[in-house]
């Protein structure tokens, strides 16, 4: 967290509130998950001791209860929460600026695996993030693929993913 608390919502992307009210909803989705599983694996006290989802839906009632008091507290007793930032514009594109590069590279090792996934997000992060120049970029992004290639297909033999779509590593012979 940052140093100082940021109580004005003028540049603030959400406030505590709101994020208190959607995390405390998720939680209650998450305990009812859990719990309906739980009844399905049985969630009794059996002849021979506790069935298999005893205990998940003791502590899934927990997570409910709990999810539940926040959720009322968010919305109904702590409303001056509403001025203050979860967290500001500056500080949400920070975030965003790692993310969607993140969630992106994730796609494109299903797509085209982790080796050509890797040197262009290692690459772009370099350039611009890093500010380094180009070519330091593209040699540092090829040499650490070519390395965990290297080290993973050949000295571990555990093959990575090459990609579902088309593998563009088959163009320099490698399956």
């Amino acid at each position: 967290m940052s140093e100082h608390t940021n109580n004005s919502n003028q540049d603030s992307v959400i406030s505590m509130r709101s994020m208190d009210i959607i995390t405390a909803f998720l939680f209650m989705v998450v305990g009812l998950i859990v719990m309906v599983g739980s009844i399905k694996l049985g969630a009794s006290w059996g002849s021979d001791g506790p069935e298999a989802g005893y205990f998940p839906f003791y502590i899934s009632l927990i997570i409910l209860l709990s999810s539940a008091v926040t959720l009322y507290q968010a919305a109904i007793v702590n409303k001056k929460k509403k001025t203050e930032s979860f967290v500001d514009k500056e500080s949400f594109n920070q975030v965003m600026a790692v993310l969607l590069p993140a969630v992106v590279f994730v796609l494109g090792v299903q797509l085209i695996g982790i080796y050509v996934s890797s040197v262009f997000y290692i690459a772009i992060f370099m350039v611009w993030l890093g500010k380094y120049p180009l070519w330091k970029a593209i040699a540092v992004s090829v040499g650490v693929s070519v390395a965990l290639y290297l080290m993973f297909e050949f000295w571990f033999q555990v093959p990575l993913p090459h990609g579902s779509w088309f593998n563009p590593l088959e163009f320099v012979g490698v399956n």
